[in-house]
């Protein structure tokens, strides 16, 4: 009489190693993802930042166009207050408050400019939250 060998079932399930080589790669994809997103948002950022420069500066000149000199603060865009002659007005400019830049600062606005003395200086402080340096953004 022969013997045979009983037969062994194939395993079922995965080995330790099988797991934490693909935990290994999901956090290798998840790290790219992550660095690819930093870059982008701060252009998304930066971008807004200008658009809402730009949608300032149509207002502030229109403002001057309409009553022949630049509003003395951002505020006055939205109000006939600080006007000697309030008949003039034809406001508001802006639609809505004043809101902070992206990274939760206030809009730098000054008339006349250092910049530009015929008219303003208008920016944001940019990423880094202080005034003068390299990433600031401005109007003109």
């Amino acid at each position: 009489m022969t013997r045979s060998r009983p037969r062994r079932s194939p395993r079922g399930g995965f080995t330790l190693i099988e797991v934490l080589l693909v935990l290994a790669i999901l956090v290798i994809i998840a790290s790219l993802a992550v660095m690819a997103y930093g870059p982008a948002r701060r252009k998304a950022k930066i971008d807004a930042a200008k658009s809402q420069i730009g949608a300032f500066g149509s207002a502030i000149d229109l403002y001057n166009l309409t009553l022949d000199q630049y509003p003395a603060a951002l505020e006055d865009l939205r109000t006939s207050g600080n006007l000697a002659d309030p008949s003039k007005w034809d406001g508001p400019y802006l639609d809505k408050e004043i809101p902070l830049d992206p990274w939760s600062q206030e809009y730098r606005y000054v008339t006349p400019g250092n910049r530009n003395p015929d008219s303003y200086d208008l920016w944001s402080v940019g990423p880094d939250g202080v005034d003068n340096t390299d990433d600031d953004i401005w109007s003109k």
